[in-house]
């Protein structure tokens, strides 16, 4: 083990995120993810493994991480950071496999359906979900409280799924557009945050089944509520739109900047990126704005459509450095988009710093 990684071992973070393996030519070899980067991380380095860990760990000469906000953030980071890089390393999730979405279907008569493609169609897209047994389950509540079809379009005769009262019946009745169009806001206003009266009803239910020995009832309702608040937990990595981004976040410290740059296309977070500055005693909002005038002029990267800058910076100094709408977002996913490659960037500059300090020594 090089200096360099024993160093970084003692430096990681007890958070949640995804680590990134290099070879000594800086291929990245293997990406994984933790509930606490620290644990998992250094366990590589501990103890005995199987044949394949012990090679990669064998070819290991840097690591590099990113901290999320959640385990599910980390969990759908991972997997859009294999699906760019193709570590050799990541066997299992090799392949093209997307995790699930929950969608409202662009029909007459729409149904609710998991799909893990999340097309550019009119239908409503909720997701994705790294657990897709959570979904699923999730899934069967919403047809349960809120049903939508679930028989072929052409259906004229009652189907079981109706009878079940799991079918709004337009193979039974008639059914008005707005009966129809009110179902779709209810479910709208579940992934929005009214889940969170489903699960309290749901757990006044359980407790009164319980009271009444029907357990078997009360163990399925149990259930029903684990799986989705797993499936609930916030993730700030993917957003439902297919608008090319790039997020910024920077910190300061000794004279030194570090940005941090996600870049978000399609509405993914698939690559990012670390650069560090020297700015001496220059302001540190001017320092940023220097740089993204660097980053987009001399350095030649490609303009986004939309840059999420934090709120410290002035705008109209920004939008004169570059020509991209630029937005500095106040509240929900796009302000904690920022504050996480703020974070992230906090955490480098301690990194290099730290790093710079034992080159001295």
């Amino acid at each position: 083990m090089n200096t360099v990684i024993l160093h970084k071992l003692s430096l990681l973070p007890e958070e949640p995120g995804c680590y990134l393996m290099k070879s000594r030519e800086g291929e990245i070899i293997y990406v994984g993810k933790a509930k606490k980067l620290k644990n998992r991380v250094r366990s590589y380095f501990t103890g005995s493994h199987d044949e394949k860990t012990t090679q990669l760990v064998g070819e290991i000469f840097d690591l590099e991480w990113i901290v999320t906000a959640t385990n599910t953030e980390a969990l759908v980071l991972e997997m859009n950071l294999i699906k760019q890089y193709r570590p050799k390393y990541n066997i299992m999730l090799k392949d093209d496999k997307s995790y699930p979405f929950i969608k409202i279907t662009d029909e007459r008569h729409p149904q609710l359906i998991l799909t893990r493609e999340a097309g550019r169609d009119k239908g409503k897209y909720f997701g994705p979900f790294p657990n897709a047994r959570a979904a699923a389950e999730t899934k069967k509540v919403l047809d349960r409280l809120y049903p939508l079809r679930r028989c072929p379009e052409s259906s004229t005769r009652p189907c079981l799924y109706y009878q079940l009262g799991l079918c709004i019946g337009t193979c039974a009745r008639e059914v008005g557009e707005e009966e129809y169009k009110e179902q779709i806001r209810k479910i709208v206003h579940f992934f929005h945050g009214g889940y969170r009266a489903v699960l309290k009803d749901m757990k006044k239910e359980m407790m009164q089944a319980a009271k009444k020995l029907d357990f078997e009832k009360a163990e399925q309702l149990k259930e029903q509520i684990m799986q989705i608040e797993v499936t609930m937990e916030d993730q700030n990595i993917v957003l439902n739109d297919p608008v090319s981004r790039d997020i910024f976040g920077f910190a300061v410290q000794d004279g030194f900047m570090c940005v941090h740059v996600f870049y978000m296309r399609d509405g993914r977070i698939i690559e990012r990126e670390v650069i560090f500055r020297p700015i001496g005693s220059k302001e540190p909002k001017r320092a940023f704005l220097d740089f993204l005038q660097h980053f987009y002029g001399e350095s030649g990267n490609t303009l986004p459509k939309e840059m999420l800058i934090p709120a410290a910076v002035g705008k109209e100094a920004a939008e004169i450095c570059v020509s991209a709408r630029i937005v500095q977002p106040k509240r929900g996913q796009k302000k904690e988009m920022v504050q996480l490659a703020t974070k992230n960037a906090r955490i480098a500059l301690e990194e290099k710093v730290s790093l710079m300090e034992l080159e001295t020594v």
